[in-house]
């Protein structure tokens, strides 16, 4: 003999009312879920909003921009050495610089044009004996040294340089506002062999 054992309050010989129900629809715009998502953002908090504030073109959080300026692609800083053609001398001031300065770009987002003004504001010098700088300058060229290191021993380094952007963006022309947090972009290492000079005698 079978034993159907009942709950308390649970119907018979029905479905459940409930496991048995398609899920519900989410009820967010498409257009803003599709944008939302695009961009990296949690569609229920940007989306799920009365229908009157998405018609209304929400301009973009500053959390928003600031995602959006770490995705972009930005420039390494190219590295200059002087003396130039790989070479450099113990106890030499070997010189080093970069040339990369400001620059723009602008996004999309939710719909709005936003301009980011981006520029280098320190950079990591690696000299590639072990030993680091930390400067706001970008170096120079010679004679005007700025930033210069002295190599101790003979070898072989591989120096390179980091460069951290910060940024200010405005939307729709508006004013310029700072964009929160930094992008750190490492250099490509530079092969430089460190030599001895050696006295020559030479004829007078």
């Amino acid at each position: 003999m079978n034993t159907k054992v009942v709950c308390d309050g649970e119907p018979t010989g029905a479905a459940d009312p409930v496991g048995d129900l398609p899920p519900r629809d989410s009820d967010l715009d498409s257009m803003c879920t599709q944008t939302a998502i695009t961009n990296d953002v949690d569609p229920f908090l940007y989306c799920d909003v009365p229908a009157a504030a998405v018609i209304a073109d929400p301009e973009p959080t500053p959390a928003l921009i600031a995602r959006a300026f770490r995705r972009i692609p930005l420039p390494e800083a190219k590295l200059v050495i002087q003396p130039p053609n790989g070479r450099t001398l113990v106890n030499l001031e070997t010189n080093f610089y970069t040339e990369q300065g400001e620059f723009t770009r602008t996004v999309t987002l939710l719909g709005r044009q936003v301009e980011l003004r981006i520029w280098p504001a320190s950079f990591g010098w690696q000299f590639g004996d072990g030993e680091f700088d930390q400067t706001t300058s970008p170096g120079a060229a010679y004679p005007d040294l700025e930033v210069t290191h002295e190599y101790l021993k003979k070898g072989r380094v591989s120096p390179s340089v980091d460069t951290t952007y910060a940024a200010q963006f405005r939307v729709g022309g508006g004013p310029w506002r700072d964009v929160a947090g930094t992008v750190t972009i490492p250099g490509t290492p530079q092969q430089l062999r460190v030599v001895e000079a050696r006295p020559v005698l030479v004829g007078g």
